[in-house]
């Protein structure tokens, strides 16, 4: 079957990494200076040779099979800026990465369109948008570990890793971070991680290495969708601690994988254990693990993918 040409936008870089390990060659539009979502093959990440850099101002001269969106704005406006008439009614996807803000059920999502496949990378995004008329695909995440790289947890302390959390507040947890970090000993990376007290950001390749030497991983979001870095953490061993919220409920097994609850103190409880017991945290690493392993393989998400844009292809 041939290769598809997918034009894209580069929204969530460690997302697109994953996305372009699917069979296809993706076209990621790019701006002088590398604004964010204009990015195009750019950064620290290792780019496969199917991933080409296209300026804007080029795009209405390229052939494409399939237009991939990725945010409201580039649904809205830039199709109508910088894709031609024709482009414009080829097959169209949009990927929503995100959990409704507005409203957590009542929110109609931008899209709303019979001719347009609607994605949501996990059930629960599903269930709370107002998907309107537009069909619905769910696929869900995968993720790639370096093969070498296994979790170790000689640091009797936790790991949080969220970008920006100080300025994205409740929603991502930040109280709830700061509460915890006064009873357990806890880290945390991202961008604008020293802005919170953190070690500051770490590159998406060295992360699972870095993350390893931790005894735990802490997700204190409340409500979002499910984090890449959590199913990282999984994939290499590592237990997860986190609020037993939106997809989280379905991924975490307690007592198996990790820990969940709605309680904070039940969780710095678990946490402590986990600093106290390294058995504990181990056997908890296996099983999110396996876990990971059966649930978010790439070979799964990138043939989810295949069958995703050959269908509105089709």
């Amino acid at each position: 079957m041939r290769r598809l040409k997918i034009l894209t936008w580069h929204t969530h870089g460690s997302y697109l990494y994953y996305l372009t390990q699917a069979p296809h060659d993706f076209y990621v539009l790019s701006k002088p200076d590398r604004p964010p979502g204009y990015g195009g093959k750019c950064g620290h990440i290792p780019w496969g040779d199917n991933v080409i850099d296209l300026p804007v101002s080029s795009a209405k001269d390229a052939q494409f099979d399939c237009i991939l969106f990725q945010d409201d704005d580039q649904y809205l406006n830039d199709q109508f800026l910088y894709l031609s008439e024709a482009q414009r009614r080829l097959p169209k996807i949009y990927l929503e990465h995100d959990t409704p803000r507005e409203h957590p059920t009542d929110m109609p999502h931008p899209v709303d369109d019979p001719a347009m496949l609607l994605v949501h990378v996990t059930h629960f995004n599903a269930l709370m948008w107002n998907n309107g008329r537009t069909p619905v695909r769910v696929v869900e995440h995968g993720v790639m570990v370096p093969r070498d790289v296994r979790y170790e947890g000689g640091t009797a302390r936790g790991l949080v890793v969220i970008n920006n959390i100080a300025t994205r507040g409740r929603r991502l947890g930040f109280d709830v971070f700061e509460r915890a970090r006064k009873a357990v000993p806890l880290d945390l990376v991202g961008m604008g991680a020293a802005d919170a007290g953190g070690l500051g950001e770490i590159e998406h390749a060295r992360l699972p290495a870095f993350m390893a030497k931790y005894r735990f991983f802490y997700n204190p979001i409340r409500y979002t969708s499910l984090g890449l870095a959590v199913i990282e953490a999984m994939m290499i061993g590592m237990p997860v601690v986190g609020l037993a919220t939106t997809e989280m409920a379905t991924v975490i097994d307690n007592g198996v994988s990790g820990f969940i609850d709605t309680s904070e103190a039940t969780l710095n409880e678990r946490m402590l254990s986990l600093v106290e017991d390294p058995a504990l945290a181990r056997r908890l690493g296996e099983g999110a693990r396996r876990a990971a392993r059966e649930r978010f393989g790439m070979e799964r998400f990138a043939a989810d993918w295949d069958a995703t844009f050959r269908f509105v292809t089709n």
